[in-house]
């Protein structure tokens, strides 16, 4: 099935197969270099459509927009991103998560895209409903590990597994996109123990 055959969907909806599939990685890894080479305002279809080596046609008809480039890649990039933890504790749990977190956000490549991202999410509202559906699919992933704690014990019935979980990436993604302080593994650790201990004293339980 070609890719032209879709004109009408919203970008990142089509499942494609075979060589549009081929298609599409190309064009979302170009978008991705684009991000972290450049950002979100110097992007391009028609770059990103030499870049990827397809046809500038094909770009514009099915992503549309610098918008649409972006909310597809986020669409990829929660689909691919690493399944939740399962250390045997909740406190394992979120310091995995915690450590995943901090790995995105000081990635060589990673970094500038998520920083990219964010800065498009601010001033445009399409962006925005994008970043909040990537998080909500990671969250969403997410939430069986304190379902799981809860069930354990580990922290009181009612604990909101969203709220805890914002909870342990919020001061990462502080000193990241606000005060732009350094992140470390003892950043990590520490976002990840001060949200559990909050939850264990009630903080989360709706």
């Amino acid at each position: 099935m070609e890719l032209e055959t879709h004109l009408d969907a919203t970008p990142g909806t089509v499942r494609p197969g075979g060589r549009t599939a081929k298609v599409r990685a190309a064009v979302l890894e170009a978008t991705q270099d684009a991000l972290a080479d450049s950002g979100f305002h110097a992007l391009n279809l028609d770059r990103i459509a030499a870049a990827a080596g397809v046809g500038k046609t094909t770009v514009y008809r099915r992503w549309g927009s610098a918008v649409g480039l972006v909310t597809d890649l986020l669409r990829d990039m929660a689909e691919q991103s690493l399944p939740a933890a399962d250390t045997g504790s909740l406190d394992g749990d979120l310091r995995a998560n915690a450590r995943l977190v901090l790995d995105t956000l000081t990635d060589a490549r990673m970094g500038p895209v998520f920083r990219a991202v964010i800065a498009a999410a601010a001033c445009d509202e399409q962006c925005a409903d994008a970043l909040r559906g990537f998080y909500a699919t990671r969250l969403g992933e997410w939430a069986p590990v304190v379902e799981r704690g809860v069930a354990q014990g580990a922290v009181p019935a009612g604990t909101d597994p969203l709220e805890l979980l914002r909870a342990v990436s919020a001061p990462l993604y502080y000193r990241f996109a606000v005060s732009r302080e350094p992140l470390t593994p003892d950043t990590a650790e520490s976002a990840a123990a001060a949200a559990l201990a909050a939850a264990r004293a009630g903080a989360f339980v709706v």
